[in-house]
């Protein structure tokens, strides 16, 4: 069964104009979803809307937008003057530029779509439209109004179709400065630069995102699972964090191969041994 399209549309580019539709890239509907219940009665619970300072129920008729304008003081927008504010969508993925491959930040990647053409006509044009960005290395930068707001989109071939991203806004991109500010500058020396790039080599591999796993989605399955059965729950005890103060030396562990004894501990296996009782036992002598 073909996916439901999100949008359908025109995509143009200078005078190229290409009839497209949007399909949902990713999705969480599929994660696990609890719904608040009444304990006593075992019912579902629905929300309702109470005033703040009478606590009183409000009907739907009486329920209006607001913008606070300052504290406890609103502007009232009434649902047809809001309605009025939106763009008119035309329907139109209008490229503005094009741009190289590494030219968009990815900090400003949002929700990811599938764009694909809307009718079999507009097919081999949209192929040919692929094709040359893909061996021109460029992605399209576009705008549209989609979901009644103006987004901007990033637009790159993609597993023989294309791939539509939403962008975030500049202002809603927060500066990495403030989050980075507690990062020592420090020099690196060279022992602890080649044991950073060791471990780094060991964990080399290919990106697999169907070995991905949501740990919780999996415990609250089993969870639910094991009431069913009326089995009793304990909670997991959480394992203990070592604590490393020395840079260099949890380098010089991470480092180490796994089969391999440190020799402090293959000295003391020569000097003692533990009994099945857990004593402690030296080891016999030779007889001579």
């Amino acid at each position: 069964m073909a996916p439901r399209a999100n949008w359908k549309g025109f995509l143009e580019i200078d005078d190229l104009s290409i009839p497209v539709a949007l399909y949902t890239a990713a999705s969480t509907s599929d994660r696990v979803a609890f719904h608040m219940i009444n304990r006593a009665t075992g019912n579902r619970l629905r929300r309702e809307y109470v005033d703040g300072e009478t606590e009183k129920p409000v009907l739907p008729e009486d329920q209006v937008k607001g913008y606070e304008v300052a504290k406890g003081d609103y502007i009232i927008v009434e649902a047809d003057e809001a309605a009025a504010a939106l763009p008119e969508s035309d329907k139109t993925l209008s490229v503005s530029a094009v741009v190289d491959c590494d030219g968009v930040d990815e900090i400003y990647f949002d929700r990811p779509y599938f764009l694909a053409p809307s009718d079999k006509s507009s097919a081999e044009n949209f192929r040919l439209l692929a094709e040359a960005m893909q061996q021109a290395r460029v992605v399209a930068i576009a705008q549209a109004v989609l979901f009644r707001r103006v987004h901007t989109l990033v637009i790159r071939p993609y597993g023989g179709g294309m791939l539509a991203t939403m962008l975030h806004f500049d202002w809603q991109v927060r500066s990495a400065k403030e989050a980075f500010e507690s990062i020592p500058s420090m020099k690196i020396k060279g022992e602890m630069l080649q044991l950073a790039e060791h471990i780094i080599r060991t964990k080399q591999g290919e990106f697999d995102p169907s070995k991905f796993e949501d740990r919780y989605e999996q415990a609250v399955a089993d969870l639910v699972k094991a009431k069913l059965d009326g089995k009793k729950i304990t909670p997991p005890k959480r394992p203990k964090v070592a604590k490393m103060s020395d840079l260099m030396e949890a380098l010089r562990q991470s480092a180490q191969p796994e089969s391999a004894e440190p020799p402090a501990r293959r000295g003391a296996a020569t000097r003692a041994r533990v009994t099945a009782s857990g004593k402690t036992a030296r080891p016999r002598k030779k007889a001579s």
